[in-house]
């Protein structure tokens, strides 16, 4: 049998065993997934890993709730919490500062990381983002209130995370399905986001002044079609973060680092290297 490539290695963090992905040499780049249905970090960024890898020490961990990472039962969904698992874990893994990617939910964590401890983030890139306010997308309820099924998560995949259906193979839903119902996943995954889901998004929202003051070069990534996150959080945080530029992806959804990953890849790169 192959191994999963969704395993990487484990490491303590605090109450957490997290599992994380350790690839590449030279500067650490932090790589902070999304929150739908069965994502992990390999799901999430496989693409990403290898456009970066020869130039960057990728760190690309599981956040609690997701992927592999252990939980204890009586685990909290909160910014707070995977804000402490993503300090242990650079901790962990002897890294000081980090550059830091994060994709639609893992922006909003890159963004807590960078108010909460300036000095250990060097640039930031934000996918996609949540972290400021607005209103639930129907696109959002239905990632967030998935009930597993392979029609659903093919419905998702195809008309809701990506622009061009074609883009998503069967497999590939199959793969994403089956990975939504490992033993405890939906479990862990429908304790996050219960409905009423706008609380959900407030939750992830920092307020504007904190935002104002991130002080680091940062780069705005988004599809000009996401139905998930609506691209207009990306010109809110352009508009509130000083050193900031945003790049809008045409023909994309929810998945620039998919869809147009040679391109993001390359885009992310230049901008950590400039």
């Amino acid at each position: 049998m192959q191994p999963n490539p969704e395993i990487g290695r484990s490491v303590v963090t605090g109450r957490l065993r997290t599992n994380y992905h350790d690839v590449g040499d030279g500067p650490p780049l932090l790589l902070l997934h999304g929150s739908g249905p069965g994502v992990s970090a390999f799901a999430n960024w496989r693409l990403t890993i290898a456009h970066l890898a020869p130039r960057f020490r990728i760190l690309a961990p599981d956040l609690a709730g997701f992927g592999f990472t252990e939980v204890p039962e009586d685990v909290e969904y909160t910014r707070q919490a995977w804000l402490e698992q993503i300090v242990a874990f650079l901790d962990a893994v002897g890294v000081g500062r980090v550059s830091v990617v994060g994709n639609s939910f893992g922006g909003s964590m890159a963004l807590a990381l960078a108010i909460a401890h300036p000095e250990r983030v060097d640039r930031i890139v934000l996918m996609g983002s949540v972290g400021v306010p607005f209103e639930l997308t129907a696109g959002l309820d239905a990632v967030w209130g998935y009930e597993p099924s392979v029609e659903t998560m093919s419905t998702l995949m195809r008309e809701t995370f990506a622009y061009d259906p074609a883009l998503v193979t069967d497999d590939l839903v199959r793969m994403r399905y089956e990975a939504s119902i490992r033993p405890g996943v939906q479990e862990k995954f429908a304790a996050m986001f219960p409905a009423p889901r706008q609380r959900w998004v407030d939750a992830m929202a920092h307020p504007e002044a904190d935002v104002r003051a991130v002080p680091h070069p940062t780069l705005l990534v988004h599809g000009r079609d996401d139905k998930v996150i609506p691209p207009s959080t990306s010109l809110t945080l352009h508009a509130w973060i000083d050193d900031s530029q945003v790049h809008l992806f045409g023909r994309c959804g929810h998945w620039t680092q998919i869809e147009h990953a040679e391109a993001f890849g390359r885009l992310v790169a230049d901008f950590l290297t400039a």
